[in-house]
């Protein structure tokens, strides 16, 4: 089986109403505000096309301060060392790790990434985190002018690595991309509570072949 995990809010802590909050204390006061301006922040193709690594961090940073009326200052200071900044989810890097073990063991198991990254971002991930030395390969969106939900990145992670989309099994936190991953003929998890995934995911293991 392969295993296929994207990272933030699967692996990798991501929580956008936690930074913006921090960051625009005065927009963000409180949760729905939080909430709103993480949407226009992060959902929007300013931050999309740094994600499939066509904009720099200049270049998003003054185009988002001057869509949405914020200091430039506090934008740089979100976005520029958030690469250094994000964290593993602890127990999920637990679990990652009993894969590994597993698939050491001789089990007929492989580990992938696919993730939706800017290229600063993925270089310093890559840097800090040892657990990226586990996995058989794996995408950031940055390095392939690509992003998911759309299925070229997909198919270019199946292509590179021969993944049958039956033995493939994808985690994501992203309704749209697991749905594209299904459409895929892959397996699929939604992985809604990056906590409730251990168990989530090793009940489908011992059930898909």
């Amino acid at each position: 089986m392969n295993v296929v995990f994207d990272l933030g809010a699967v692996l990798i802590g991501w929580e956008p109403a936690r930074l913006v909050r921090a960051h625009f204390p005065q927009q963000a006061g409180d949760d729905a505000s939080a909430a709103a301006l993480a949407r226009a922040f992060f959902h929007h193709e300013d931050w999309l096309a740094f994600d499939c690594g066509i904009r720099s961090v200049e270049e998003v940073v003054s185009r988002s301060a001057a869509r949405l009326g914020l200091p430039a200052e506090a934008v740089h200071g979100l976005v520029a060392p958030l690469g250094e900044r994000l964290e593993p989810i602890a127990e999920n890097i637990t679990l990652l790790h009993g894969l590994r073990e597993r698939r050491d063991a001789g089990e007929a198991l492989r580990l992938f990434y696919l993730s939706n990254m800017p290229q600063p971002y993925a270089r310093a991930l890559e840097r800090r985190f040892e657990f990226f030395r586990w996995f058989d390969g794996g995408i950031f969106s940055g390095d392939v002018k690509r992003v998911k939900p759309h299925e070229e990145i997909f198919n270019l992670l199946a292509f590179r690595h021969a993944l049958v989309p039956a033995q493939t099994l994808f985690i994501d936190d992203s309704v749209p991309n697991v749905e594209t991953a299904r459409a895929l003929g892959w397996q699929a998890l939604h992985c809604a509570n990056p906590l409730a995934l251990a168990p989530q995911l090793l009940r489908q293991l011992g059930t898909v072949a």
